[in-house]
């Protein structure tokens, strides 16, 4: 069951979240699909670019991150 995310997030107990968001359905965030051989290489880059902006704009600092084939995980500070 999902949990609300202000009961998620306690910025008195800790401002570093580990954060991981995943592809579904056999798809590919980047790198090259076995099934298919269709390269979605081009995307680590972009996807890179965007993540380091966005952190700009919300007050986030990017720890750490990693950008693997389908998903992606994200080491971040809270502002």
């Amino acid at each position: 069951m999902a949990i609300a995310r202000k009961r998620q997030v306690s910025l008195v107990d800790t401002k570093y979240y580990h954060c991981i968001s995943r592809c579904v359905r056999r798809a590919f965030l980047c790198g090259e699909d076995r099934f298919t051989g269709q390269s979605y290489e081009h995307r680590r880059g972009w996807v890179k670019d965007k993540l380091l902006e966005l952190a700009k704009v919300f007050c986030i600092d990017v720890c750490a991150y990693a950008v693997m084939s389908n998903h992606t995980h994200l080491v971040l500070y809270v502002d």
